[in-house]
């Protein structure tokens, strides 16, 4: 564990050494971006495994799929287009101004602190500390807690590949994340709960410095009339179940026209059992994080039953697998069958907390206009999904809704594509990254106006007279 006064030590260092080193060349940058790349090369296998051991279930597939192949993406991205988000852009200069220019200059801010999550504890972690490199900042991590075998094993090859100065990892409980977001930071990028973020958020402040805050929330998932339901049940299975649901953007709750309740229970049962033939032991099938989240969800379940909710339970009619692995121990018990919530309503705590479990609230509708007004009534979400074909419908609940991204005719997807900004509104979080929305949220745009040798400038200038107001006048004709 890192004490208050090895934190500020640590950040001391880094702090020293931005200052010194203001310009950050390309090359430095895609040097240290490459060390990144070795790191997931050399050491995926091990990080993978670290993942497994803090969940107890999570095969090492999963962690490929979700964690190691988005990194690997995301790198190729950033170092294919780095040369090109750094160069100096020009701007358009107004006639009044003419004949001076201006630009715009790309700069490091410094130092970034992120404070990751445990629910996808590499992707999370070095994701934004990737788009944090690449705009030239040195960064320190502080892992969650709750992943301690992911957290050592990150702090390992990280001090293997990279100084202090450059870019650590901070190990410790939630008193030394308290501590570490308090620290005077060039900018602070936290993932994890709303309420969590708002703490984080209120810490930050004190020093003025500027967050981005990627939380959660209720994301709506939309079916509409015209829908394939098979095949939007398998995809929305898969984006409810993937990690057993505990996914920031997954579905939170499914609107579902009248109706067609059991023809959607029919076919996402049957997507469901075509994901995960079996449940308990199987390895693709990941664990609840611990126990006290499980009892959590149980709870929900519970407290939504006992208030008039139908929860059905799909439970796999397939024997155990016979993979589940010695080592997994009461982890199994983790593997949480997935639920269907029926008769549901706003008031209850399902309804209200964000879920992040394979629990699926269902909420059936007559008309569009309902489902606008049930997305509207609550926080803006992170994420919204729309299946469907009629364009001019899909629109219309774009247009009338807010959230961070969509995903249209799948779920999930929007977070994977490297030229879309991924970020909240308003609870679900603030600020953007990935691609170049993630440099220029780590860089400062420095305006830069060259003024010419000679300039009209000066006629603006005391005393004002005759001449000033002739100019006056033009400059508004012209504008």
């Amino acid at each position: 564990m890192h004490l208050p006064s090895t934190l500020q030590q640590v950040f001391d260092l880094q702090h020293q050494a931005s200052r010194q080193q203001v310009d950050v060349p390309a090359l430095v940058r895609k040097e240290r971006l490459l060390r990144i790349q070795k790191i997931l090369h050399e050491h995926g296998t091990t990080l993978a495994a670290a993942v497994q051991a803090d969940f107890g279930v999570r095969s090492p597939q999963l962690t490929e799929m979700a964690d190691l192949m988005v990194l690997r993406t995301m790198l190729s991205h950033t170092l294919r287009n780095l040369n090109q988000w750094m160069r100096p852009q020009r701007v358009w200069t107004p006639v009044h101004l003419l004949p001076g220019t201006g630009r715009i200059e790309y700069q490091p801010l410094g130092v970034v602190g992120i404070i990751s999550p445990w629910n996808y504890p590499l992707q999370l972690a070095l994701g934004p500390a990737i788009a944090a490199i690449a705009a030239g900042n040195r960064v320190m991590l502080k892992p969650s807690e709750l992943t301690p075998h992911t957290s050592a094993q990150l702090a390992h090859v990280i001090g293997q590949f990279f100084a202090p100065e450059e870019f650590c990892v901070i190990q410790g409980d939630t008193q030394v994340a308290s501590h570490f977001s308090g620290l005077p930071f060039d900018h602070l990028v936290f993932t994890g709960s709303t309420a969590v973020g708002r703490k984080v958020a209120m810490a930050a402040a004190q020093h003025l410095t500027p967050t981005t805050l990627e939380l959660g929330g209720k994301s709506p998932c939309i079916i509409s009339n015209d829908c394939d339901l098979d095949a939007a049940a398998l995809r929305i299975a898969h984006g409810k179940l993937l990690n057993a649901g505990q996914t920031c953007i997954a579905p939170d709750y499914l609107l579902l026209p009248r109706g067609q309740e059991q023809a959607f229970e029919q076919a996402f049962r049957k997507a469901v059992a075509q994901l995960f033939p079996t449940l308990s032991g199987n390895p693709d099938y990941a664990a609840i994080i611990n126990q006290k989240h499980f009892n959590r969800l149980r709870n929900l379940a519970q407290q939504a039953e006992a208030e008039g909710a139908q929860v059905q339970w799909l439970e796999s009619a397939a024997q155990p697998s016979s993979s589940a692995a010695p080592g997994w121990g009461d982890a199994v018990q983790r593997q949480m069958t997935p639920a269907l919530v029926w008769n549901v309503h706003s008031g209850m705590a399902i309804m209200q907390e964000e879920i992040f479990g394979p629990l699926l609230p269902v909420i059936t509708y007559d008309r569009l206009d309902d489902v606008i007004h049930a997305i509207n009534a609550g926080e803006r979400p992170l994420a919204l999904y729309w299946f469907g074909h009629d364009d001019k419908l899909r629109d219309s609940v774009l247009r009338r809704t807010v959230s961070g991204g969509v995903t249209v005719n799948d779920t999930l997807m929007h977070v994977a594509h490297d030229n879309l900004p991924f970020g909240g509104v308003g609870p679900s979080g603030w600020g953007a990254y990935h691609g170049k929305h993630g440099f220029l949220r780590f860089s400062h745009q420095k305006a830069v106006f060259l003024q010419a040798k000679w300039s009209p400038a000066s006629w603006l200038y005391p005393p004002y007279g005759a001449k000033f107001q002739r100019i006056m006048s033009l400059i508004k004709r012209l504008g």
